[in-house]
């Protein structure tokens, strides 16, 4: 099947990113980027990285000692579960989704961690999920640009406020100009 974007010839795969096309209307995606950490013939599961949510990670968990920090809005999908990604390759049960990046695993291991290194885990409430064809359906209709430029920098140092336009700067070439789209061009 070929649902390759019209803009991009990358395909979806575990440790890629969808950035939302620059017009897309819809509020859970607006000027976001997703982390995929997984794509088969079942569907999609990733997470939103450029989202806070109104959350410390402390009004969810219990966490004391930590450095307070904000959860993020991991997509519109059950909203009521917290998910995390790391830095650390040390975790039992952890998944590596790209070099230097892991998904889940032993959660009291990877709160520790982050007690030292609190820049190396973001928490997110919900998910964002895709049913099988669903995602392709969407790429068909041009809703996502799919990235293979994702790496651990984006991802944990770069600020929410900006990570969109980072990772579509990234790209190059006329994605540049997608960068400084005006949110709503009936304002420009």
């Amino acid at each position: 099947m070929d649902y390759f974007n019209y803009k991009t010839p990358v395909k979806p795969a575990k440790g890629r990113l969808l950035l939302s096309e620059p017009m897309l209307a819809d509020p859970n995606f607006e000027r976001t980027l997703v982390l995929l950490c997984a794509f088969d013939d079942e569907g999609a599961f990733g997470f939103v990285l450029n989202k806070p949510s109104e959350s410390l990670v402390s009004d969810l968990i219990d966490c004391e000692g930590q450095e307070e920090k904000w959860a993020f809005i991991g997509g519109p999908v059950q909203q009521d579960s917290l998910h995390f990604i790391h830095r650390f390759d040390d975790v039992e049960g952890a998944q590596e989704i790209l070099p230097g990046v892991y998904w889940g695993g032993d959660f009291e291991t990877v709160l520790e961690k982050s007690r030292l290194d609190p820049d190396s885990v973001r928490f997110f409430v919900g998910y964002s999920g895709w049913a099988a064809g669903q995602l392709e359906d969407e790429l068909k209709e041009n809703a996502w640009i799919v990235s293979d430029r994702a790496d651990e920098e984006l991802i944990f140092d770069t600020e929410p406020d900006s990570m969109w336009q980072e990772a579509v700067s990234r790209l190059g070439g006329r994605f540049t100009l997608y960068a400084n789209y005006p949110t709503d061009p009936r304002l420009n």
